[in-house]
């Protein structure tokens, strides 16, 4: 896992701990799950479809009016 061991990442819990607080993990941990969440469904969804309409259908649309 990216090189880093066991104490590594123990070390890494622990400097956020004292950072953020025990009380605000859970907060951080659903913050990062939605976001990670959200961010794979834009990459795999379909672009979306241009519906504005093109500039020869708003002329021909004035001259039908008028």
């Amino acid at each position: 896992m990216l090189g880093l061991g066991f104490q590594e990442l123990l070390i890494i819990l622990i400097i956020i701990m004292v950072l953020f607080g025990a009380s605000r993990l859970p907060e951080l941990g659903k913050g990062m799950g939605s976001f990670l969440r959200n961010f794979k469904k834009a990459t795999s969804e379909p672009e979306e479809i241009d519906v504005t309409p093109n500039k020869e259908a708003k002329d021909s649309s004035k001259t039908k009016d008028s």
